[in-house]
Parts: structure tokens; sequence; C-alpha cells
């Protein structure tokens, strides 16, 4: 049964893709889908097998690599750290086959598109199986080439195939020190399974090893490159600038890679190697603060985009960047409590939007919608409760695991004097968090329409309304998990002596600070709440003032449906707001912090130029084509003009080298017998032997020879 789970997306994405132009469209989809909905079944039931019985499996399928020095199986290993990354990734993997039955059912390559998701099903199941780094790396690797086909899914678009090759090539920089960090494990452990690793690394606290004349830490070492790779496919600051840009793929694509698996795969990483990271206390504290800065960054950044789905993308990275941030309290459990809760409301936000511009005819920019509660009612349900569920209102599964993430940072600065500046930006976030989820649903739904009319009405007696059940469907069962999932799983995964994760997870006794956190005053743990209401104050007061005043003071259309206090005080918002600080604070934000533009100015037109200048001007088109065609072209050309001017066409000039040759071929003749033995096999071994050289004879055969052959 364990085996099916990773065969079952193989054998659909091998169907679809080869035979999907015999089966047709509805024949490809019936059968991807069937089999993803086929491994969520089993992958609930090793869940139950596994997690609630309390009994790991592994699988070996053959012995892989087995050298003197290296020993790898292939294999899967089931804990209950996997199970539980099997069940976000298959659930919500089948939930998007089926959504995108109906939202990519017009589009001609249907039967590609489910392919590629079968495909990156597939890779990231073995991602998550994997039991040793080198198998691991292979569904990395897997998992960034699908990303890659699936953003570029439609080639003919010029910006889908910029933003699949910038996600591709942003993500080499996190693989390349992953990888550093993959040779640093067998280099140190010498080999590459979890057991072996895990189970030495306290043994090596304290190793040095020298590099370039330095010393450093080994695990540290490891654990920072191992954190790369992470920075790079999580989406953290600095590798982040690929997640909003790949937005360009189809919304399903997006629903599934960058909200609920691919980007997740980073923080399943840190999560699997814990016991190396515990004994690296310094790159916990580095952790700690990248992940508070990235969830800062994201959120401010989403608050001031347009772009519906960016604003999702945004979220994404923020909330990714609160899962590093819990990472770096040592907190892995509640890390991944909210991974699996971030997965269903984040592919339910994701889904909606998806919905939304499927009615609104592919427009994505939230200034010309509006006024679509009414129209699309049960998106506008679907979207309400994502967005709940993402600001942690009361009881709602966000609530559960995001806010626990803040009382544990707060614990910290409570009661050991640490992470001061990671819990004020966390808690910071959490206003920002809740304005552009208000910004969203009120710009999208509640605001007057902004929209044209043939948005509203495509075609007479086809008005704009909901999509069918196989759109609906997966918003109603995503739907579902966002209420229910982080009630109904908290204790078991978050409790107190909850024995759920058994070996799976590591975390020193120091560093676990649950209890503490549950007896935090309550005026502390009212903070992020505060900060919430922060949010949606100046939410509401922004987004009212804006649209009172009809975009920034357009007092002829707003005059005769609003009242004079209302202009008024959209006047004065909108004199504040084209302050020169206001005007550059909304450029900073808006342009996303400027990270696109210094990586363009002071890393990529450098590149560029320095490639320009030696591997292009120097090398390719220098000292390669001088070497080469060029080269060899020039040299044939000189040899065969100087050859030929010995070609004269006179009688006697030939005759002269015939006389030349001839007598050379007889001077050899002779020369043969001053040895005693002719220059071809003079066998003597004495060294008296007089006459000319071997070396000399054979130079005037050879010169006679050329004579009589231009002769």
């Amino acid at each position: 049964m364990y085996l099916l789970i990773p065969f079952l997306p193989l054998l659909a994405f091998f169907v679809a893709a080869t035979f999907g132009r015999y089966i047709g469209r509805k024949g490809s989809t019936i059968i991807t889908t069937t089999c993803i909905f086929l491994t969520a079944v089993l992958s609930t039931i090793a869940f139950y097998e596994v997690a609630l019985t309390e009994t790991n499996c592994y699988v070996q399928v053959t012995t892989w690599i087995d050298s003197a020095i290296l020993h790898a199986s292939w294999g899967f290993l089931f804990d209950s750290l996997t199970v539980i990354m099997l069940i976000v990734v298959t659930y919500v993997s089948a939930v998007v086959h089926l959504y995108s039955i109906e939202y990519m059912a017009h589009d001609p390559h249907i039967q590609r598109f489910m392919s590629y998701l079968s495909l990156f099903t597939f890779f990231m199941i073995i991602l998550v199986t994997a039991d040793n780094f080198i198998q691991m790396f292979i569904g990395w690797e897997g998992v960034g080439l699908a990303s890659f086909l699936l953003i570029n899914f439609w080639t003919t678009r010029l910006q889908a195939n910029k933003a699949a090759m910038k996600a591709l090539i942003v993500n080499r920089v996190g693989d390349f020190g992953l990888s550093l960090g993959i040779f640093a494990i067998f280099f140190v452990f010498g080999a590459v399974d979890y057991s072996t690793v895990f189970a030495s690394a306290s043994d090596l606290i304290g190793y040095k090893f020298f590099f370039l004349h330095m010393e450093f830490d080994a695990l540290t070492v490891i654990c920072l490159l191992i954190f790369i790779g992470a920075v790079g496919k999580s989406a953290q600051i600095g590798l982040h600038t690929w997640l909003p840009d790949a937005m360009e793929g189809p919304t399903p694509v997006s629903a599934l890679i960058h909200a609920a698996t691919m980007v997740t795969a980073g923080v399943f990483l840190i999560v699997r190697c814990s016991p190396l990271y515990e004994y690296a206390p310094s790159t916990l504290v580095l952790i700690t603060f990248i992940g508070a800065l990235t969830s800062f960054f994201a959120a401010t950044t989403g608050a001031f985009q347009n772009d519906l789905k960016r604003v999702i993308a945004y979220s994404t990275c923020s909330q990714l960047g609160y899962m590093v941030f819990a990472c770096g309290l040592s907190s892995y459990s509640v890390t991944m409590f909210h991974l699996m809760n971030h997965a269903f409301f984040k592919a339910l936000l994701f889904l909606s939007a998806g919905s939304i511009i499927h009615a609104m005819h592919d427009e994505q920019d939230m200034r010309r919608m509006g006024a679509l509660n009414r129209i699309l009612p049960f998106t506008y349900t679907a979207t309400l409760i994502g967005s709940f569920a993402l600001i942690g209102f009361p009881f709602l599964t966000g609530y559960y695991s995001k806010d626990f993430i803040l009382e544990i940072a707060c614990s910290k600065l409570h009661f050991m004097g640490v992470n001061n500046l990671a819990y004020w930006l966390g808690t910071i976030t959490v206003s920002f968090t809740t304005f552009y989820s208000y910004r969203l649903v009120f710009l999208t739904f509640l605001s007057k329409n902004n929209s044209f009319k043939q948005f509203i009405c495509s075609t007479p007696g086809h008005p704009m309304h909901e999509a069918n059940i196989l759109m609906g469907l997966p918003l109603v069962l995503l739907a579902f998990g966002s209420l229910f999932v982080g009630y109904l799983t908290k204790d078991m995964i978050i409790g107190l002596g909850s024995p759920f994760w058994g070996q799976s997870l590591f975390a020193l006794s120091s560093n676990i600070v649950f209890l503490e956190a549950e007896y935090l005053p309550y005026h502390v743990k009212l903070i992020p709440f505060v900060f919430s209401h922060i949010g949606i104050f100046f939410a509401y007061h922004t987004t009212a003032f804006f649209l009172a005043g009809g975009a920034f003071g357009s007092t002829n259309k707003s005059a005769s449906g609003i009242g004079q206090a209302s202009l008024q005080k959209s006047l004065m918002f909108y004199r504040f707001c084209t302050q020169t600080p206001i005007v550059q604070a909304y450029s900073f934000f808006n342009q996303k912090w400027h990270f696109d533009d210094f990586y363009n100015r002071f890393i990529v037109q450098k590149v560029l130029s320095f490639g320009y200048h030696t591997s292009f001007r120097l090398l390719d088109l220098g000292w390669i084509a001088y070497l080469g065609p060029y080269g060899i072209a020039r040299a044939t050309t000189f040899f065969s003009k100087t050859f030929s001017k010995l070609q004269t066409g006179f009688v006697y000039h030939y005759a002269f080298i015939i006389l030349i040759a001839i007598t050379l071929l007889l001077l050899i003749l002779l020369a043969g017998t001053w040895g005693g033995a002719p220059f071809w096999g003079n066998g003597s071994t004495s060294a008296a032997v007089t006459g000319p050289s071997d070396l000399t004879l054979h130079f005037i055969f050879i010169i006679s020879f050329c004579s009589l052959s231009f002769a």
C-alpha cells in the first residue's frame, strides 16, 4: 500500500503525458484526478497507521549506491512528519486537480497541464518520504523542474516565460547551498541517510574543520548551508523575488505550488533536520531573525499591491516567514501545525481568487472590481473564511497556530530575554496582515463597482455567475478545513505531552517553552489582538476615504452619490497622501522595497556586463574564434597560397625539382652503406657507427618525397 502513494501520481503523469492525445481531454482529467484522489485516501490510511497508532514504517525498494565510501538505499520513510506532509500535499493536490477540470476546460493543452500537476505531486511525495539526503535532493530538484513547467505552461506569454526563468535561476542559488550542505554532511558524517546523521549529531558538538586556513564549526556550517536551500525554496527575504512573479502561471498552479506544497519544502527541510539545528544555536538565532524580517517585509509589501494574486502571494511569503520564525524558536511542532493550517486557508484564498478571475474574464486588478458580493456570494463567503483564518480570527484555523507562535516568542522574550526584535517584528506584522486582508475583501466585494460593463454581462442573457460544482466543491472542502482543522487537531499536534511526533522531531529541553507560553499574562496575549484591530482601523478608513473621493479627489463623480462630509474627509485624506514623505513611503512599499531594482542594477547588469566583455567579446569572439574556426580557416588559406606558388606551370621548374629529388634519393641510397646496413633496418647494437644519423636520413627522405610529389 505504501508504495502506491508515490506510484499513482507517477502513473497519472505517464498516462496523461504519453497517451493524452489518444484518450482525449476527458480521459486525461479523469485518470489524473482519480489517481490523486486515491493517493489522498492512501495517505489518510498511512496517517492513521503511522501517526495515530505510533508505528513508523520504512520500505526499502533497492540498494541504490553501494561503494567503499558511500552507501545509500532507495527507500521510503513514513513517520509522523512524513504523513502529515502527505496529508497536506495529497489533499491540496486532489482538490486542485478537481478544480482544474473546469478552470482549464477551454485550454487546448489541458492534458499537458494535468500531467504536469501529477508530476509535481510525485516529486513532492519523493521529497517528503525520502530516507536520505540524496533521494530528498532528487525530489527537491524535481519540484523545481515541475514548477518551471507549470509557471511557463502558457508558453506564448512573455511574462510567464520571464517568471519561470526567474523562479528557476533564483532557486538555483538556494539549491547550490543545499548541495554544498549535503557534501558537507557526507564529509563530516561519512553517510547521507537520516538515521546515521541525526544519531551522530550530538557526538560532533564542537567538531571543527579547516578551510582556507580558517577554522569553522562543522554543525554550524552544515546548518547554514541547508538553510540557504530553505531560503530559496521557501521564498525568504533575499531569495523571495521569484514567488510574486510566479503568479503569471495558471491560478491552480498558484494554489498547489505557491501556497501549500513547494514553498513549504524549505520549512519541512529545517524541521526534518531539527537534530542538527538544535546543536547549532547561532544558526537558530539567524533563522529566527530572517523569518521575522521576512514576515514583516512581505506583509508591508502586500499591503500596497493591487494585483489580487500578488497580494495573496506576499501573504504566503509572510506566513512562511512565521513558520521559519517558529523553527528558530525550536517550536518545530508549532511550525508544522501552522504549515498544515496555512495550506488549507491559503489554497482556499487562491482558488477563490481563481473563481473571481474566471468570472471577471482574467481581470486581476482589485481596483477594477467591486460589488461582487451580490454577484458571487459563494465565492465571497469562501474568501471571507480564508481571510478570517489568515488574520487569526478567534476559533478559526489560523487562530490556533499563528497566535501561538507569537506567544512562544513572547515567552522567550519574557522569561529568557531573547528574540526581542523578532517578537516585535512578528507582532507588528499582524497589523499589516489584517490591513491587506480587509483591503482585499473590501476592494473586491464591498466597494462600488469599478469594472467594465462587459465583465458584468458579457453577452445578453448570460450575466457573470458563480462557477459550477467542479470549481465550487474544492472551495467547500477547503473552507471546511479552514474552519475546523485547527480546532480538531490542536491538542493532538501541539498539546502538552502529546506522543504524536514520537522521534520525528527533536528539540532540547532548554529550548521548549510551551508551558511558559500557556501561563503568559492575559494582557500580553492580547497584544496581537490589539495590533490586529489597529490594522482593521487603518484599512477601513483608508479604503473608505479613497472610495468616497472616487480615486483621490474626483469630486464630480462622487458629489452626486455621497455626502459633503464624506467628500471633505476624502479631500483631506487626498492632501495627506500626496505629501512627499507619504508618496515616497508608498513608492518604497509598492516597489517591494526595491529588491528587484537593486538586484537588476548591482547584480544582473554587472554579471551581464562582465559576461559580455569576457565570455563573449574576449573568448567567444576573441581567443576561441581566433584559435578556432577563424584561426584554422586563416591558417589553411595561408598555407594554400604559399604552396600554390610552387605550381608555376613552367616545365623547367618541374624538371629542376625532379632533379633535386632524384639526387637526394641517390644520396640516401649511398649513405645507407656507410654504416654497413641500410638506413631502414640497421640492427647493429654497436655504438661505433659512422655516417649520418637515422634522423638526418629520414629528414632527407621526407624532403625528397615531397619534392617528387610537388613535381
